[in-house]
């Protein structure tokens, strides 16, 4: 059986990330934002583990699997500010969050 090219990886990685940053910018909504970023944190999964494939030591499956450990408390953490936030003000807007200078 032949193994997968890693360009073909790189290319869905990309795609990945693509979609994970035009979610990140165009939405407005907080979980939607945070969809985005959980998408391009797959992106550099996808990338380390593709990587690993020719590394004995599997350091790529080692890091990937720590920055899914990382996306998960990231997520835990900003879904319970978002949830706080929204019982205090029945609404979120991230627009009220930019800063204007």
């Amino acid at each position: 059986m032949t193994e997968i090219p890693v360009i073909y990886f790189l290319w869905a990685s990309a795609a990945l990330f693509a979609t994970g940053f035009t979610i990140m910018v165009l939405k407005r909504n907080a979980i939607f934002i945070l969809m985005g970023i959980e998408l391009m944190l797959n992106a550099a999964n996808l990338n380390l583990i593709a990587f690993s494939r020719q590394d004995d030591a599997q350091q790529g499956l080692m890091m990937g699997i720590f920055v899914l450990v990382v996306g998960v408390c990231e997520m835990a953490i900003a879904l319970s500010i978002i949830i706080q936030v929204y019982r205090q003000f029945q609404h979120i807007e991230v627009g009220k969050f930019e800063s204007h200078n």
